[in-house]
């Protein structure tokens, strides 16, 4: 039997606002956007990997909330799982530090203006009702 990989996103969530990363590598992803994130280790929880890939890729100190319902295959054998974090007081502004190379902060009304990857689709629509009602 082969072994599920889970990879867990970021819907990290600011002052009613959804962090997008823009990816710049492997080149097959490069230019489109994605929740960011990455692999849970071995005897990692989700949540663990979650703040350590958040601190690894955007150089944030963050609280993972609460899981966003569902998941959501990638290539075989992985899934995404999302969970919404928050960033912790005093934490510096995110930056593209490792496989990105621009980050966006959107509004409800923003989030389709970006190229989301395929697989990152469901999971924004189902990470939306954590920014709250549009403002408007």
């Amino acid at each position: 039997m082969t072994e599920r990989i889970v990879v867990v996103g970021g819907a990290l969530v600011h002052e009613g606002r959804l962090l997008a990363a823009r990816r710049s590598a492997p080149p097959e992803l490069a230019g489109r956007w994605e929740l960011p994130g990455g692999k849970v280790e071995p005897g990692e929880t989700p949540e663990l990997a979650l703040v350590r890939e958040l601190r690894e890729e955007l150089g944030v100190e963050t609280e993972p909330l609460e899981r966003v319902p569902g998941e959501w295959p990638l290539k075989p054998g992985y899934v995404l799982v999302v969970w919404a974090a928050r960033l912790l007081p005093g934490s510096v502004a995110p930056r593209p530090l490792e496989d990105h190379d621009e980050l966006r902060w959107l509004t409800p009304e923003e989030i389709w203006d970006v190229d989301w990857l395929d697989q990152d689709v469901p999971a924004v629509k189902d990470a939306l009702p954590l920014l709250g009602p549009p403002r408007g």
